[in-house]
């Protein structure tokens, strides 16, 4: 009976089982027969044959092939029975099968021929999604029975440069404003391509632009780029829109590249003032001309758009009321129509200026000047020369400086020829005639260019003919900045409010002056003057940006320790020379709840019970303890009151919130316990309110009751068979048996020293005395159990403290021995504290 065969290399080994016995045969000419052995040594050899060959025959090793991807179908990669080793004609019957781990069956094996080849197009972007990994691999399974092995066979796929980039969008749309200044950047969106290594994006190029270009980035994965960059000042007048082509293009060979529009469209903003035609506008009518007669139609253009261009027309400031009244300006459309009557004898020229304003946020304007002239029957005009002029000059020009020579001239003769040359009267300027026909304009009044910047100085020249006629020069004088005019600050006098706690380094204020003045005469410097307090500079404390006067704090105030800073600022300008002014800066520390309250009274230790004695026999309203608090925070966080957190009994003590009293709020009663536990909080005023607590333990106290021979005392209420009475009788024995055990303990130890020749007296401590010995053998109950345990206490300390003084005549006293003395004998005015307390507490049941 055949039981298996496993091929390996040339040889094959046959096992057979006949029988009782085992058979080895081969094919192979040098193996050698074997001879029959007992069934025992056929065990062994079968194990042994079994394990050698299945170590042997299964494969560990792994086989590796590359091919690129998307090979077609059918095609082959790799001949296995060659490379494997197998014989073709047993692949079939040894059930020959290939397992793709974790991916669908791309590949198949020919049976008949042992060649691995193609079932579907492998996509190397399909089956490895991850760009992190350049290596791509299909892990392969080849299974052979009969016998059984294994190959591992892994597959790498190698990428080809199959996909070109592309970009997630194929517009790209930029809003860019055209006041964004030059260098700024702007992210695009990447290209993204499937491909791997080489093969991915490399580099980006876009069109040819005369405001752009770009900067190409690496990311940390590897990934590529790009910054759109702003070259040039974008100009929204002079080009809108800016159509630019980027494109990706990928490491491959051959490159493949994509493409992405860029449309940057440039946000407007109102950067172009309105303009007229021109700036001055010369319009001649004749005199007696009919109302509503058009003078000028005036068209200023703006170049922004949308609001931005819409314009108003308004006369400035400089037109005469005579010249409003005499014509009618459209606000709208810039018309100018005659208003009122024109006369030539009564005013013959119409200055006015005209502003255009556009809509705008920040409102831009232009104006211009318009001159009307008023014509007769004159025919010549008289003409103006310039044959100085000065501009620009120092504001603080010197009275009487000439700066222009004007000459006149007029062809006309008689009146006619006679000319008359002036300047606006409003203008600080004179005329001053230096010959004939010729004219010095010369400063009449200080110039401030604070307050006019500039001048437009129209020279008007009329002949005296019937009707005259006249001309008119402008000419536009330019102011320079002198430093006259000291930094002014806002306020005189700064408070500011600073809570405590501050971090080091808080903005407090913005300390900001203002200087009229130009360039370097307004550029301001801020400074804190020093002031020493307690030997700390002020600079120490605070601290100004010296370019925009912000005020910080250099250190963390504590409102306990400093409230108020007193100092002052400078501004200086820089001119020259330099102007400076200074303000007062009144700093305030506002106070925080940032300070609990203190318990000073009544004082304990750190952690440890305040304990307390009062009498049982308190009446109702009195004082029993007063806690007192203090909190170093101002007055409204310092305020404090009190309040109970938690108290034995709240139907016996009361407190005053506001001065902390605690008082009784009725008398004690035997039920009541011996020990009360007050736990007093005090809280400030503060938001959020801190708080500090103390417990207080009260202890109560018998006081001796006296007693009268006729007997009238009036009993006190008292129940012997309280639990609390119960608790202290069972106390008491057990303290007394254990006293009398000590005491036999101490006087057998005694009795076992070592005697002497006369016998020693009996040893004896801390005994009561007693007057009468009726009452020796009472029983100790009730309130007496205070002293008792007090007497006891003490007592093994060898002496005894009264804590109270007893009152005269009572009927018992407590007395304290040195160890080895004898019984000393009592006053008669005393008795034995533990009888008299028994008779007493007795009575008072009875």
């Amino acid at each position: 009976m055949h039981i298996f065969g496993i091929k390996y290399g040339r040889a094959e080994l046959n096992i057979a089982l006949r029988s009782r016995h085992i058979i080895r045969t081969t094919a192979n000419p040098h193996t050698r027969n074997m001879s029959f052995v007992t069934m025992e040594s056929c065990r062994r050899y079968v194990l042994l044959a079994v394990l050698f060959f299945l170590v042997r025959n299964i494969s560990t090793s792994v086989t590796h092939y590359s091919i690129p991807e998307e090979l077609k179908e059918g095609s082959v990669v790799a001949n296995l029975a060659t490379d494997l080793s197998l014989d073709v004609t047993t692949l079939t019957k040894r059930k020959m099968r290939l397992d793709i781990i974790a991916n669908k069956k791309y590949l198949d094996i020919n049976k008949e021929t042992g060649e691995l080849y193609i079932v579907e197009k492998i996509d190397r972007e399909h089956i490895c999604t991850t760009k992190w990994s350049s290596s791509c691999y299909l892990k392969l399974e080849i299974t052979l029975e009969n016998p059984l092995r294994i190959f591992n066979i892994e597959l790498e796929v190698l990428d080809m440069n199959d996909n070109a980039p592309q970009f997630r969008r194929d517009a790209i749309h930029l809003d860019i404003s055209e006041a964004t200044p030059k260098g700024e950047r702007f992210s695009l969106s990447n290209a993204v391509d499937p491909d791997v290594g080489t093969n991915s994006v490399k580099t980006y190029h876009l069109s040819e632009s005369e405001y752009f270009n770009i900067e190409v980035q690496t990311g940390r994965d590897g990934s590529k780029f790009a910054d759109l960059i702003l070259k040039k000042t974008l100009d929204r007048e002079q080009q809108a829109v800016h159509n630019l082509i980027l494109t990706a293009v990928d490491g491959g060979t051959p490159a493949r590249s994509g493409t992405a529009s860029v449309i940057v469209h440039v946000l407007d903003t109102n950067d172009n003032a309105p303009t007229f035609d021109k700036s001055i506008y010369n319009v001649k009518i004749m005199e007696n001309s009919p109302i509503g007669s058009l003078v000028i139609d005036l068209n200023a253009t703006d170049l922004d758009e949308g609001s931005n261009s819409d314009l108003t027309y308004s006369y400035s400031l400089y037109t005469s009321e005579k010249t409003q009244e005499t014509f009618n300006l459209n606000p709208s459309t810039g018309e100018i129509t005659v208003k009122g009557m024109l006369n030539y004898e009564d005013f013959r020229i119409y200055d006015m200026e005209i502003i255009a304003t556009d809509k705008g946020a920040n409102s831009l304007s232009g104006q211009c000047t318009i001159k009307i002239v008023v014509e007769d029957m004159n025919d010549n005009h008289p003409e103006i020369s310039i044959k100085s002029f000065q501009s620009p000059v120092n504001e603080n020009i010197k009275l009487d400086t000439v700066i222009a020579v004007v000459s006149v001239n007029d062809k006309d003769s008689g009146d006619n020829g006679v000319v008359d040359l002036h300047v606006p009267d409003n203008m600080p300027f004179r005329l001053r005639e230096s010959s004939d026909n010729y004219y010095e304009l010369v400063v009449s009044e200080p110039l401030d260019r604070e307050k006019v910047p500039e001048y437009d100085i129209t020279f008007t020249v009329t002949d005296r003919g019937s009707p005259p006629l006249s001309d008119n020069e402008t000419m536009t004088l330019e102011l320079l900045d002198v430093n006259d005019n000291v930094p002014q600050f806002p306020q005189s006098f700064y408070t500011i409010r600073v809570m405590e706690n501050n971090a080091p380094g808080a903005l407090l204020s913005s300390l900001t002056a203002f200087d009229p003045d130009l360039h370097e005469n307004q550029y301001l410097v801020y400074f804190i003057l020093e002031k020493e307090i307690v030997n700390t500079s002020m600079s120490m404390l605070f601290s100004i940006n010296p370019e925009n006067g912000n005020l910080y704090a250099l250190k963390t105030f504590d409102y306990e320790i400093e409230t108020e800073f007193l100092f002052h600022i400078e501004a200086r300008d820089s001119g020259s020379p330099p102007l400076s002014s200074n303000v007062t800066v009144h700093i305030i520390i506002v106070d925080q709840n940032d300070n609990a309250p203190v318990i000073v009274s009544p004082w304990r230790a750190h952690g440890s019970l305040v304990e307390e004695k009062i009498p049982r026999s308190t009446d109702k309203g009195s004082l029993v303890a007063k806690v007192i608090a203090l909190d170093t925070d101002s007055v409204h966080n310092s305020r404090i009151t009190y309040q109970f957190l938690q108290v034995t009994d709240a139907t016996l003590f009361s407190l005053d919130q506001y001065n902390g009293e605690i008082r009784t709020m009725r008398m004690f009663s035997y039920r009541d316990p011996r020990y009360q536990r007050l736990v007093v909080v005090a809280k400030d005023n503060g938001q959020p309110a801190l708080s500090a607590t103390v417990t207080i333990k009260l202890s109560t106290v018998e006081t001796a009751v006296k007693t009268y021979s006729d007997m009238t005392e009036v009993p006190l209420e008292y129940d012997i068979f309280s639990d609390l009475n119960l608790y202290l009788v069972i106390g008491l024995g057990s303290v007394s048996f254990l006293l009398l055990i000590t005491i036999l303990v101490t006087i057998v130890l005694k009795c076992q020293k070592p005697k002497s020749s006369k016998a020693a007296p009996p040893c004896r401590n801390s005994v009561i005395s007693e007057r009468n010995s009726t009452i020796a053998d009472s029983t100790l109950v009730s309130n007496d159990a205070y002293w008792y345990s007090l007497f006891l206490a003490e007592t093994r300390k060898g002496k005894m403290v009264v804590r109270q003084p007893v009152p005269k005549g009572s009927r018992y006293i407590v007395s304290s021995l040195p160890r080895g003395t004898g019984l000393t004998e009592t006053s008669d005015s005393a008795a034995s504290t533990l009888q008299e307390s028994t008779t007493s507490s007795s009575s008072s049941s009875t």
